[in-house]
């Protein structure tokens, strides 16, 4: 398999898993899960569980990571300790669809920040590809009716999910800023590490606040799925892609969780298929595809 085609696939598993993941962040917050808490608990779980695959690789490199503190606390930051808390956070104020419908924003956010950070710059294709595929969005989201978007309130959790957005495209960006020799998972780990250092005030101020954990059936299935698919394979595949393809490439491919919410709640909750999917579906699809050409092709 070529690398393009590798990098596709990675970004697919990427965006149905994360689709899932709202739907079980919902559920979080339906299960009364402190939101702070889940967040510490899944990347703590994720430092034990890779811990033993990766300690050789970072004891090697403490050289370089220490050269590197800054960059690699950036990408911790943004990544671990705020865009998954702030999601979280969102998602008790707000519904997951407008916390899905904001994340298609990710690609606008990743151009220009790529662009401005010097990283990638942006062509006519993953413009053009951006713009369809976001009308491709606006047409599941809205089933086709546009008074549906205009009427949407703009709430706590939109709030912090628009901030949530901000952290990811700067992560994302600047994950191909520097070429650093880790291996995905030992970037995961170090990431992890760093992350959690900024993890445990908002951990210890949220038991403060009196959000106890319920250590009931639904918080382990939940814990287990942010930890084992959100957490580590998400991140694989999405870290992997970028290094492949480039963030303003991988970013577009967002545009598919409202096709996988489509899909899983078909699958999951017999809904109906309507013709405003489908007609959604091919712009998503046309626009991924546009924006993965090239000017010379």
């Amino acid at each position: 398999m070529s690398k393009k085609y590798l990098a596709y696939t990675l970004l697919i598993c990427t965006t149905l898993i994360w689709s899932v993941n709202f739907i079980i962040g919902k559920f979080a917050y339906l299960f009364e899960v402190p939101p702070l808490t889940l967040n510490f608990l899944r990347w703590a779980l994720v430092w034990v569980l890779l811990f033993p695959f990766t300690y050789k690789e970072i004891f090697s490199n403490i050289k370089l990571i220490k050269k590197n503190i800054i960059y690699l606390t950036i990408l911790a930051i943004t990544s671990v300790s705020a865009f998954n808390s702030l999601v979280y956070l969102a998602l008790n104020y707000t519904q997951a669809i407008d916390t899905v419908l904001m994340i298609s924003i990710i690609p606008v956010f990743v151009l220009v920040l790529s662009s401005i950070l010097g990283v990638e710059k942006f062509n006519f294709f993953q413009l053009l590809g951006l713009a369809v595929s976001f009308i491709g969005v606006l047409i599941i989201f809205s089933n086709a009716d546009l008074s549906k978007i205009l009427n949407l309130n703009f709430n706590k959790g939109n709030g912090w999910m628009l901030l949530a957005v901000f952290c990811w495209a700067l992560y994302s960006s600047l994950l191909k800023k520097k070429k650093l020799p880790f291996s995905t998972l030992g970037l995961v780990e170090i990431l992890a590490s760093i992350g959690l250092i900024f993890l445990i005030p908002q951990f210890i101020g949220e038991q403060m606040y009196g959000k106890e954990i319920k250590f009931n059936k639904a918080f382990f299935l939940i814990l287990s799925f942010v930890t084992l698919f959100a957490s580590i394979g998400a991140y694989y595949c999405w870290n992997k892609a970028i290094g492949l393809i480039g963030p303003n490439r991988a970013s577009i491919f967002l545009h598919l969780m409202p096709v996988f919410g489509v899909i899983l709640a078909i699958v999951l909750l017999k809904e109906k298929f309507q013709m405003y999917h489908f007609i959604g579906a091919i712009f998503i699809v046309s626009g991924i595809y546009l924006s993965n050409k090239k000017n010379n092709d």
